[in-house]
């Protein structure tokens, strides 16, 4: 079996965002993120703990991912503040260079949601996956079902829904919750983003 390869960190400029590695200056932004109800809701046990340590926890991982070849990990950023204020996460995790795919997840901050950043950050991260140094074929994306707001955005980006996966995440309620699977394939067409970007 062929073992993962590091990948060098990488900034992706693309419509009104700037995409860059998380970095210790983050932590405030990582912690308000994680900690989100919303957000929690969603990812019952699937992120680090709500707190600062969670927060260190998770910005190490990013950090080790990109030096291990299994994650790709970026910091949202928006023109409008210049590049500086984090407004979400985007990021390729389960990178298997063999088979060519990854699995993608995302984030935005609460006060920062309903101005596509989500749907802009996706697609920009889902052609560098395909045309960049990993060149992979697939990305996947899966969301528990009560989450309409990410399957808006996979819906946005070209990501086909190709089924439910039964009972396959934990939820807040104790319960296994069935998550929708979207995928799209380095051979799909991209979807125009352009109106997204102007709003």
């Amino acid at each position: 079996m062929m073992e993962p390869k590091a990948l060098d960190p990488v900034w992706l400029g693309e419509y009104d965002l700037l995409l860059r590695p998380w970095e210790a200056r983050d932590l405030d932004a990582v912690l308000r993120g994680i900690s989100d109800p919303d957000f929690r809701r969603w990812n019952a046990v699937t992120v680090p703990a709500p707190d600062e340590y969670g927060a260190r926890e998770f910005l190490e991982r990013r950090a080790a991912g990109w030096r291990m070849g299994d994650q790709a990990s970026f910091a949202i950023t928006t023109e409008g503040d210049g590049f500086r204020a984090v407004v979400g996460h985007v990021g390729l995790a389960m990178i298997d260079q063999v088979l060519q795919s990854a699995r993608v997840a995302y984030w935005v901050l609460p006060e920062h949601r309903g101005r596509g950043y989500a749907s802009r950050a996706l697609e920009t991260v889902t052609r560098w996956a395909f045309r960049g140094e990993l060149g992979l074929h697939r990305v996947e994306l899966g969301h528990v079902l009560p989450n309409r707001a990410s399957c808006r955005v996979a819906g946005h980006c070209a990501y086909a829904y190709e089924g439910t996966m039964r009972g396959a995440m934990p939820g807040v309620d104790g319960r296994m919750w069935d998550v929708h699977l979207h995928a799209r394939l380095a051979t799909d067409p991209a979807p125009d983003l352009t109106a997204t970007a102007a709003r």
